[in-house]
């Protein structure tokens, strides 16, 4: 999809989410949904299969999402999911956070991280990782089991990679 579009279509999910006064939640939300959509294989391919009707792609989406995550998250997936587009949501849910972002004057920072953070860690990274950059930041974890342990933050261009498998490298080249 064109740039345009995913702009297009980041916007009006913004605006969604803002008019029904829950935008922060959304975006939590829809990251993390574009996040599984883009990490499993299987799920991508139901919700891109054109020979499935769409009610039945959309069917998915709800019983996926139905009690995990707030009722406008669930429609916007779905309505993205009904117009054809959900190849592209991972980048319209990016651009959407993004902008969301932008807006509270924050920057991205997305972490990934073996096992999923308490709010507590989440806090107290978000925090850390706001002092080392010198940023105000948006933090979206991931949970990514080839993380091994340890974390992996992207703020911008700049990568912080704190895992196991690095220092195990590290190590190894001082050997």
């Amino acid at each position: 999809m064109s740039n345009a579009k995913i702009e297009s279509y980041s916007r009006a999910l913004f605006e969604i989410a803002k008019a029904e006064g829950n935008l922060s939640v959304v975006e939590d939300e829809l990251f993390r949904m574009a996040r599984a959509i883009e990490s499993n294989e299987q799920l991508r391919g139901i919700l891109t299969d054109s020979t499935i009707p769409v009610d039945r792609r959309q069917q998915v989406v709800e019983k996926l999402l139905g009690g995990k995550a707030s009722n406008t998250s669930v429609q916007l997936v779905s309505l993205i999911v009904g117009a054809g587009r959900a190849r592209d949501l991972p980048a319209i849910v990016d651009r959407l956070v993004q902008r969301a972002s932008s807006e509270q004057q924050r920057e991205v920072a997305e972490v990934r991280s073996a096992v999923a953070l308490s709010e507590d860690q989440t806090k107290r990274l978000a925090e850390a990782l706001g002092k080392s950059t010198g940023r105000k930041l948006n933090l979206k974890v991931v949970v990514d089991p080839s993380v091994l342990g340890g974390l992996v933050a992207t703020v911008g261009d700049e990568v912080i990679d704190d895992t196991v498998r690095t220092r195990l490298e590290q190590l190894k080249t001082r050997f």
